[in-house]
This record gives C-alpha cells, sequence and structure tokens, in this order.
C-alpha cells in the first residue's frame, strides 16, 4: 500500500529524480525518506483514528497549501536557476543531506488530502477496525512507511544507474525542466485555493 501511495510521480518524485542525477543516490534517498516519514505520519494519525489532529488540518487546508504551494514555486525556481557545479560540490555535506530530508517532509505534510486518502483506503480495504487494537494500526503504519521507502530506495537506485552518462549540459537541462515542473505543481497548488475558497464560502 505504502509502495503504491508513493509511486505516481508528482512534485516529490520530480525532486527525488533531480536531486539523485545532480547530488547521488544518498540525495534521491534521503529526500525519498523525507516523504515516506510523513507517509507514516500521517498514516498513524489515519490508523489509531486521531480525528482531533485530522479534523484540525483539514480545516487549516487554506493556509497548508498556500505555503506548500509557495515553498514549491520557491524550490522549483531555485532548481532552474541552480547550477550543477556548485551542488555537486556541496552534495556531501551533512547539512545539505539534512535539508533534502526535512525539505520532502515538510512538502508531503502540508498536503491535509494525504491524510484523506489514507483514511478512504484504510476504510474501503477494512484494514482498521476496533476491536483489533493497536497492534494491527501499528504494523498497518509500519507497512505503509516501509512500502514508501521502499519505492523511493527503488527509485533512487534506478536513476542513479544513469546519473554519470549526464554532461554538465544535460545536467543543467535536468535542473531547468525539473525546475520548471515543480513550479508548475506549486502554480496549481496554489490555483486550487480558488475553488477552495468557492466551496467554502
Amino acid at each position: 500500500m505504502g509502495f503504491s501511495i508513493a509511486a505516481p510521480v508528482g512534485p516529490i518524485g520530480v525532486l527525488c529524480i533531480r536531486r539523485t542525477i545532480s547530488n547521488g543516490r544518498l540525495s534521491g534517498l534521503v529526500s525519498g525518506l523525507g516523504a515516506a516519514t510523513a507517509d507514516g505520519l500521517y498514516g498513524c494519525v489515519a490508523a489509531f483514528g486521531l480525528t482531533f489532529i485530522s479534523s484540525f488540518l483539514v480545516s487549516q487546508q487554506f493556509w497548508l497549501r498556500l505555503i506548500g504551494g509557495a515553498f514549491l514555486i520557491y524550490l522549483g525556481i531555485k532548481t532552474l536557476l541552480s547550477k550543477p557545479a556548485d551542488e555537486a560540490a556541496s552534495a556531501s555535506t551533512s547539512s545539505t543531506i539534512f535539508g533534502d530530508y526535512l525539505s520532502t517532509f515538510f512538502l508531503t505534510v502540508t498536503n491535509p488530502m494525504t491524510i484523506l486518502s489514507f483514511a478512504a483506503i484504510f476504510a474501503g480495504m477494512g484494514l482498521v477496525n476496533n476491536g483489533e487494537g493497536y497492534a494491527t494500526a501499528g504494523l498497518l503504519v509500519l507497512g505503509v512507511v516501509i512500502g514508501s521507502a521502499l519505492w523511493w530506495l527503488c527509485l533512487s537506485t534506478g536513476v542513479g544507474l544513469f546519473r554519470r552518462q549526464f554532461t554538465t549540459t544535460g545536467l543543467i537541462w535536468v535542473n531547468r525542466i525539473s525546475g520548471a515542473i515543480i513550479t508548475v505543481f506549486g502554480l496549481l497548488a496554489v490555483a486550487s485555493l480558488l475553488s477552495l475558497t468557492g466551496k467554502i464560502g
């Protein structure tokens, strides 16, 4: 389940691919693990039935989407304008790796619709039931995290195999294309607020 939820290529997938090509497999994998951690966090909320948390997140989805969308736009423009040589020089630093992890965690956790997806899937498949207790819910969340992490491992490893085939010019184009795609995702996230405000109104 975690594998299938993580697999569709959205802004996090594009970011992971770009970081793997520019900075190496570790950067791509750590970026994916940030998203997997956020998936696990939302999985916990859905599986353990923490309705007060989920209700708060859904009620604040306007601001969460706005912040997440703005951050995507910033990240996209930064990627679009970045130089491959500068990134390669700093790729091995622990601060960069930690930043890769935090940025994807933040982007995933600012999407409150993720928790609704988990809740719908859990309920639809009958995987969580009050009679089975916390052990079953905990195993379910652990499975989601492992499945999600497995996808990011496969993606970063697969993309990493072709990394050395990219020249400096190729890396510049990777930055431009991925930066443009991430920026578009950010703009779409902000644009979706118009329909959200209409529903609220």
